[in-house]
């Protein structure tokens, strides 16, 4: 089990990697190691998240999710398998973290107050004060 916070635990048989090459300049080692690793989790299908953690995590992962549901994460940030593979975890536990977070305290609307109508509207009289001078003279 892998403990993710707030209560939520993903099973490690939910998770399943694979190993690919890595894109990008690397000498000979590149073209013949498979260190790049492309991490898969059923977001849809986890027993391990609660329903509105899920619709979150959803909208978070973007178009990583397939459209099976399925959240595709790839690292191959490092040259190792060992440091890619859990650059990948961390990089989904931080994901699934942050859709566990309670959504912010919706805004209440308010009202603004007279000294900044007043200021506002001393403002918009200097600036058009300013834009009459811009004119030509008057002749008199």
């Amino acid at each position: 089990m892998i403990a993710v916070g707030r209560g939520i635990e993903l099973n490690e048989d939910e998770l399943s990697e694979t190993f690919l090459r890595a894109s990008g300049a690397g000498g000979q080692n590149v073209n013949k190691v498979e260190t790049a690793v492309q991490l898969r989790f059923d977001v849809r299908h986890s027993p391990s998240l609660p329903e509105p953690v899920r619709a979150r995590l959803e909208r978070l992962a973007g178009r990583r999710l397939t459209q099976d549901g399925v959240l595709v994460i790839t690292a191959q940030r490092h040259r190792m398998r060992e440091r890619n593979r859990d650059d990948a975890l961390e990089r989904l536990l931080v994901l699934i973290r942050a859709a566990a977070e309670p959504p912010p305290p919706k805004r209440r609307p308010t009202r603004p107050t007279r000294g900044s109508k007043e200021r506002r509207l001393e403002g918009k009289s200097l600036r058009g004060g300013i834009k009459r001078l811009r004119g030509r003279p008057d002749e008199e």
